[in-house]
């Protein structure tokens, strides 16, 4: 019997190293058996440490990708990374307001993890006016979402988000000085779980990638949002346990580690 094989159109950018990126949402869709549809928001240049240039793609052009997808395949779920540019996100916004009926996972790239800057003010202000309100699951690291709601406090960040529009708000620790990652999802104006992982020792390149993307198969697969973002986290703790160096810089994922694993 053929497996189903739901489709998850990604608007992500590209990484030429491999690491984050479309390519990493290709990776980990294929991983939970999906077909994965994907149009690129933005080329980068970049390595396993740092972005050293952005160039968004023309927002005419992305709707046009889009539309010519929609109008094939029956997509189960958007997945949504780097946007790189505020005319890219109204542009995905008129298409999103096309498809309510979609579910959207937000992962919102702010800034790469070698710490370049790739968002401004205005790319912000667009995320919150038109892009959080048709978001069914935000995934901010506490960085992120700090910027996107304006507060320290992560529970405060986490309602504030939830008020903007947001059904469900993750907000992944991995970058707070706590010695283990604590993970808050938010939802029905409350913080709705925390989740604790062990608190692996090396620097990771797509690990946002991964875990929104998991978020976006499994919500594909029919899963309920509260148990696609529990196995998502448990998917990529995983894919970053047995991540490997392929360069000078940060580690990345490994996310098919269950293909190498002993029968």
């Amino acid at each position: 019997m053929i497996r189903p094989r739901p489709a998850v159109l990604s608007f992500s950018g590209h990484d030429p190293s491999g690491g984050a990126g479309v390519q990493a949402d290709i990776e980990t869709l294929a991983s939970h058996h999906c077909h994965a549809a994907s149009v690129i928001t933005a080329l980068t240049e970049q390595d396993t440490r740092n972005v050293k240039k952005l160039i968004p793609q023309h927002p005419e052009d992305i709707v046009s990708q889009a539309n010519t997808l929609l109008n094939d395949l029956q997509v189960s779920a958007f997945k949504i990374g780097l946007i790189g540019h505020d005319e890219t996100a109204i542009a995905i916004h008129s298409l999103l307001k096309q498809y309510p009926l979609i579910p959207v996972i937000l992962d919102p790239v702010l800034a790469a993890g070698g710490g370049a800057e790739l968002s401004n003010d205005r790319l912000i202000a667009a995320i919150i006016d038109l892009l959080l309100p048709c978001t069914t699951v935000l995934t901010p690291n506490s960085e992120e979402a700090r910027k996107l709601a304006g507060f320290d406090d992560l529970n405060e960040c986490g309602l504030a988000l939830l008020e903007k529009g947001c059904n469900y708000v993750l907000i992944s620790g991995t970058h707070e000085t706590t010695p283990a990652v604590s993970n808050r999802l938010f939802h029905d104006h409350r913080c709705l779980e925390t989740f604790t992982w062990d608190r692996l020792p090396a620097s990771y390149h797509g690990s946002g990638c991964t875990l929104a993307a998991s978020i976006a198969a499994l919500i594909a697969h029919g899963l309920e949002p509260f148990q696609a973002v529990t196995e998502a986290q448990e998917y990529t703790w995983n894919s970053l346990n047995s991540a490997f160096q392929p360069g000078k810089g940060q580690h990345i994922p490994n996310r098919f580690f269950w293909m190498e694993e002993d029968p």
